[in-house]
């Protein structure tokens, strides 16, 4: 057998490697904070989300319809505020990596490390920040690409863009704080589940309408499908909002190193900092001067030529909110589309296109605009592009053909509402798939409402079937017979049967009179 030697160590024993100064404990800390990166980078829930993410930003960047041309920014920049799933897949990864170690009872292990509990907890609070930084990389893709849209209108705010980074961010160090104040790994889902509770209970009981509201880290708009409005009317704090999720970021990283024995002087100063950046941020978000809130809304509701600038075109007038200026030339080439086919003074009336909305009843919710009762007004909303084109262009026609839009609401039958469609369509590249889009019912057959700005042209049944007729002909021929014919065309005596002989149409069976169709 072969006989193990042994030799005695003496002399004192080699002394243990001198603990790392600052910039090796910074360095050690970043390769932690850049292990666990990757770490969580490999995490199912993070990748399968992430991928859900990019998938909805990227739909909504190919999505492509006509108002999509003309993006309103202020309604673009909130649009990126999507990254909920994603901040709580976050939340719960980066709980379940801080509590590793002791999930796999290596506790002991890491106390006889030389960088302290709280050092590692800086790491796993950095390990959320390139999370962050990625979904304000897909924010800013999404807005950039709409903001460099030749139809682009208005500004957006970088408050409301931040609000997605800062959410993913304040999810991230939530998790940390969760594990070093309750480590368990069913806390995480019981605060996902209060936490959309309380959310859901405040926007029921007030949301954006009250400040409290902006204690929430998304507070959304309501979603009612109603129009844009001046970003100066929206009244949304969204640069104190982002301050107040800043310090509420910092606040809960600083509770996490508190929790994890990180009492420094440069800890404690944090917190203290943090305190303050999160008082001000609710401070800012109060209400402050509402008055002159309401009345700058009130002013642009009843009386917006005082807030308006306007611009002469080819003898038109044109105005509009500021932030809608670029828009105008569109405006123009729709009204100049529609004199072109028109007869006698109407060929050379001018209009002045008066750009309105409506926020007595609220901001961004569904509204009804009344019909203006000055002469030779037409309205205009503040979206445009896709079914808008049309829409206005027979608001344009009604207003060429009745005057006002008060008496088109009143007097528009019979001939004129038969003239106003051809004057709205007549030189349209496709006519007839644009007269289904600008009724009610997408519909070229029947009794059916013609869309407007303010309130719609009711076609009845005959008049839609003449209408047709008319989009049906040469177009030289039927502007040839609108002008000969203009003035019997616009009389409100002559009936639809009429109308469709005097343009060589076939005229309907049962063609109503106009005191039928009122």
């Amino acid at each position: 057998m072969s006989s193990v030697t042994t030799t005695p160590v003496t002399g004192p024993a080699p002394a243990l490697a001198e603990p790392p100064r600052d910039g090796g404990r910074i360095r050690a800390v970043l390769a932690l904070a850049l292990f666990e990166t990757r770490e969580l980078l490999l995490q199912i829930q993070i990748l399968f989300f992430l991928a859900i993410e990019v998938g909805l930003v990227a739909l909504r960047m190919i999505r492509q319809e006509g108002m999509d041309d003309y993006p309103i920014l202020n309604m673009a920049d909130r649009a990126t505020q999507s990254a909920g799933l994603f901040a709580i897949a976050v939340l719960v990864c980066t709980n379940a990596a801080a509590l590793r170690s002791r999930r796999h009872a290596t506790e002991q292990q890491f106390a006889m490390l030389p960088m302290e509990p709280w050092r590692r907890t800086v790491a796993h609070l950095l390990s959320v920040v390139p999370f962050a930084a990625l979904v304000a990389v897909l924010v800013a893709v999404e807005y950039v690409r709409e903001a460099m849209k030749p139809g682009a209108i208005g500004h957006g705010s970088l408050g409301e863009l931040a609000v997605a980074p800062l959410t993913t961010l304040l999810a991230g160090v939530v998790g940390v704080l969760l594990a070093r104040a309750l480590p368990s790994p069913f806390v995480p889902i019981l605060f996902v589940i209060a936490l959309y509770m309380a959310m859901v209970a405040a926007s029921a009981a007030g949301g954006e309408d009250e400040w409290w509201g902006w204690l929430s880290p998304l507070v959304l708009a309501p979603d009612g499908g109603g129009d844009p409005v001046p970003s100066d009317l929206l009244g949304r704090p969204a640069a104190w909002h982002a301050v107040y999720m800043l310090g509420l970021c910092a606040i809960v990283a600083c509770a996490a190193l508190l929790y994890s024995g990180g009492r420094t002087r440069a800890v404690k100063a944090a917190t203290a900092l943090a305190l303050a950046t999160t008082a001000a941020g609710v401070i800012g978000q109060m209400p402050h001067d509402t008055a002159a809130l309401e009345t700058a809304r009130r002013t642009a509701t009843e009386t917006p030529e005082k807030v308006q600038s306007c611009t002469k075109l080819d003898g038109s007038t044109y105005c509009s909110f500021p932030e809608w200026d670029g828009v105008r030339s569109h405006w123009a080439e729709v009204v100049d589309r529609v004199r072109s086919l028109a007869g006698g003074a109407a060929a050379t009336t001018p209009l002045t296109v008066r750009q309105r909305i409506d926020v007595s009843g609220g901001v961004e919710v569904d509204s009804t605009l009344a019909s203006s009762t000055i002469a030779g007004q037409v309205t205009v909303g503040t979206r445009w592009g896709g079914n808008r084109v049309p829409e206005f262009a027979v608001g344009a026609a009604s207003v060429l053909v009745a005057g006002t839009e008060a008496a088109a609401e009143q007097h528009m039958c019979n001939a004129r509402a038969v003239t106003v469609m051809w004057l709205a369509l007549g030189a349209d590249p496709t006519p007839m798939a644009t007269f289904k889009n600008v009724r009610l019912n997408d519909s070229a057959k029947g009794s059916d409402y013609a869309l407007t700005p303010t309130n719609p042209l009711h076609l009845t049944a005959d008049q839609t079937t003449v209408v047709r007729e008319l989009l049906k002909r040469p177009r030289a021929e039927m502007t040839a017979r609108v002008k000969t014919h203009w003035k019997e065309l616009t009389s409100t005596t002559t009936t639809t049967a009429q109308a469709a002989r005097l343009l060589g149409v076939p005229v309907p069976k049962e063609a109503e009179s106009c005191d039928d169709s009122e």
